[in-house]
C-alpha cells in the first residue's frame, strides 16, 4: 500500500494530517455513545483509532519508499500525533460520561504529550529517540481499542455490570503506565548524560 500511495500525488505530510482527521471521529462517536449507548459507535471509534495508526505507518512508508521526504517532514510526523493522542484519549472520558472520568482522561492525554516531550528531550541531548513503554503510543492505542471493543462485546452479550468500568479501568492503567513510562525515559536520559560526563 505504501508503494502504491507513493506513486500518487499525495504527500506524507498530507497523510499525517489525515491521521488527525481520523482521530477526530473518535470523541465524536464516543460522545454520541454516551447519549444513546449504540454499540456500533464503540466499534466505529475503535476502527478510527486503527485508521489513525494506519496513516501513521503510511506517512513514513510514502516518505521513504517514495522519496518524498521534506524539510517539514519531522514536524508533520510528530505534531499531528500529539493532537490525535489527545482527541482519542479524551474521547474515552466522553464515553463514560462522568466529570471525574473526563478529568482522568485529560490527565492521561497530558501525560501522553509529556512522554513524547521527554522522548524529544532525550533525542536532543543524546541524539537518539527511545520509545520506551509500557505506555508508548502503540501501547496506548492498543489499550484504547481493546477497551472499546471489550465494552462493545460486553454490551452485545448483555453482561450485567456497569460497562463504564471497562473504559475506566483502561484509563487508570494508562495513567499508571504513563507515570512508569515517563520515569523510565527520564532515567534513560540521566544514565546517558552521566555516561557522557
Amino acid at each position: 500500500m505504501g508503494r502504491a500511495l507513493s506513486k500518487t500525488g499525495i504527500s506524507p505530510n498530507t497523510i499525517s494530517v489525515l491521521s488527525v482527521l481520523a482521530s477526530a471521529f473518535v470523541p465524536l462517536f464516543l460522545c454520541w455513545y454516551s447519549d444513546n449507548a449504540n454499540v456500533w459507535l464503540l466499534v466505529g471509534a475503535a476502527a478510527f483509532i486503527q485508521l489513525r495508526l494506519l496513516f501513521n505507518m503510511l506517512d513514513g512508508l510514502v516518505a521513504i519508499e517514495g522519496g518524498k521526504k521534506s524539510a517539514l517532514g519531522d514536524l508533520y510526523n510528530d505534531v499531528p500525533d500529539r493532537i490525535a493522542d489527545v482527541l482519542i484519549i479524551v474521547g474515552l472520558g466522553l464515553a463514560v460520561s462522568q466529570v471525574w472520568a473526563l478529568n482522568l482522561a485529560w490527565l492521561c492525554a497530558a501525560g501522553a504529550v509529556f512522554t513524547a516531550y521527554v522522548r524529544f528531550v532525550g533525542a536532543s541531548l543524546l541524539g537518539e529517540h527511545r520509545y520506551l513503554g509500557p505506555q508508548a503510543k502503540q501501547h496506548r492505542m492498543f489499550l484504547c481499542t481493546f477497551s472499546l471493543l471489550l465494552t462493545a462485546a460486553a454490551q452485545l452479550l448483555n453482561l450485567q455490570f456497569d460497562l463504564r468500568l471497562i473504559i475506566l479501568s483502561a484509563l487508570w492503567i494508562m495513567a499508571v503506565g504513563i507515570v512508569i513510562t515517563s520515569y523510565r525515559r527520564l532515567a534513560w536520559i540521566v544514565r546517558g548524560l552521566k555516561a557522557k560526563d
